[in-house]
């Protein structure tokens, strides 16, 4: 996560996986970010709902087509299972706020929000 303003946060303190997420999204690794959701994982965004790994995989390789980098983590807060964040993601090379929830079983996604927008 090179060129990242982490400032207000150690990257090293974050849920691991937020971390291996973001990673996976930098490196545009499709594999890598579907290794981080359950089986049965649910992605709900404003655009529409992805229900399963199959439907999950679907969004996510549209995703990587706008090559989704971390700017700026803005906010960010987090429980044992849960994790809430605000952010500033690079999206074909402009600014983007996004905001979104990790809820997680046994290590890896199983509920997610993601939207977009001031």
């Amino acid at each position: 996560m090179n060129g990242v303003d982490m400032a207000k946060y150690d990257i090293s303190k974050l849920h691991p996986v937020f971390v291996r997420q973001m990673e996976a999204l930098a490196a545009l690794d499709i594999e890598a970010v579907m290794k981080n959701y359950t089986d049965d994982a649910v992605l709900l965004r404003f655009e529409g709902v992805s229900v399963g790994i199959e439907a999950v995989r679907e969004t996510f390789t549209g995703y990587l087509t706008v090559k989704p980098t971390l700017v700026e983590l803005q906010e960010y807060i987090e429980t044992e299972d849960t994790i809430f964040y605000r952010a500033i993601m690079n999206l074909n090379g402009e600014p983007e706020h996004a905001f979104g929830t990790l809820v997680v079983r046994d290590g890896r996604i199983w509920r997610q929000t993601a939207g977009f927008g001031g």
